[in-house]
């Protein structure tokens, strides 16, 4: 058996768009929904985009979701192939929390917003984190406006949750969010269903993903979405590489810059004192023109002017 990566817009939508069982247990566990506040009614939106673009898709798929109190919410569900679209996203919630309602209707029929985006690559990295002596954000992480001193959850109208797959513990799951994340980064490596799964969802996903249920179209179609996100993974190289390319050029320039200011100041401070008729034996010549901090510099050349030998230019500060 061949099973299709589930990351795959094409394959994601052919078993979360069509299977609202399914989607339903990947929504509860990713939002952590149990009891009353698990989505029991989904509602699928008509969504804005075509089903086949590239990694920079914002929108794969929307639902308006109900849970077992009544009350009802929007979900817009996202792949994110390639870094550098989280301002993306949180454009394309709030656009979809405001796209609710016509024009003249009140305010109150708003139901709230959740962006659940998928990543394939960490959008927090530990190790920056750690850097900058930060918590690390866990592989599945929940975002909402909090008021600062208190830390009130009162503007939950608009939230965010993302899943981090590179930061899949290396162990079996142990939640349902884990295992959706195990499912996502493994599935293309299965040669069968892992008799470990249980019957339900996360089951019933990796069995629609088994190439052999698929259609001649929907084999080019998924191979399609493949190729489409290896290039736009490609093209965010190439503009990283540009970027790092300009950054380099511009701190050679930066250095040519600084070398020749400094050398100027050597040549500027040897010229007061030949001007003065000071003698400046090898040893100090080398001294000055091998220094290559300005603030020295700066601090010799103004020495120079009324120094009594070229040993007290450059001899330490008291």
């Amino acid at each position: 058996m061949r099973f299709a990566d589930l990351k795959n817009d094409f394959v994601f939508r052919r078993i979360f768009a069509n299977h609202p069982d399914i989607l339903r247990g990947l929504l509860n566990d990713l939002l952590e929904r149990q009891g009353e506040r698990a989505i029991e009614v989904i509602e699928y939106l008509p969504s804005e985009q075509a089903p086949h673009v590239t990694g920079a898709k914002l929108s794969i798929l929307d639902v308006k979701c109900r849970d077992r109190a009544g009350t009802t919410f929007v979900v817009e569900m996202q792949l994110i192939h390639v870094p550098g679209f989280v301002n993306r996203v949180v454009y394309n919630a709030c656009k979809a929390y405001v796209a609710q309602l016509q024009r003249g209707e009140p305010y109150t029929k708003l139901a709230d917003v959740v962006a659940v985006s998928i990543c394939d690559f960490a959008l927090w990295p530990d190790a920056e984190q750690d850097a900058q002596d930060l918590p690390r954000v866990p592989m599945l992480s929940r975002w909402n406006m909090t008021e600062r001193s208190s830390g009130q959850n009162g503007l939950l109208q608009v939230q965010y949750a993302f899943l981090e797959l590179p930061k899949l513990p290396r162990r079996w799951p142990e939640t349902g969010a884990e295992l959706w994340a195990w499912l996502f980064v493994h599935t293309p490596d299965f040669a069968e269903v892992p008799p470990e799964l249980p019957p339900g969802p996360h089951r019933d996903a990796v069995e629609l993903a088994n190439e052999a249920t698929f259609t001649q179209a929907e084999q080019e179609a998924y191979q399609r979405v493949m190729d489409e996100i290896q290039q736009a993974r490609e093209l965010v190289k190439l503009a990283a590489d540009a970027e790092a390319r300009a950054a380099d050029a511009a701190a050679r320039a930066a250095d040519a810059a600084a070398r020749g200011r400094q050398e100027g100041l050597a040549r500027a401070i040897l010229a007061v004192l030949a001007a003065r008729g000071i003698a400046v034996d090898s040893e100090t010549r080398a001294r000055i023109e091998a220094c290559t901090d300005a603030a020295t510099l700066d601090r010799w050349i103004a020495r120079a002017a009324t120094a009594a030998s070229a040993e007290d230019v450059v001899a330490p500060v008291a």
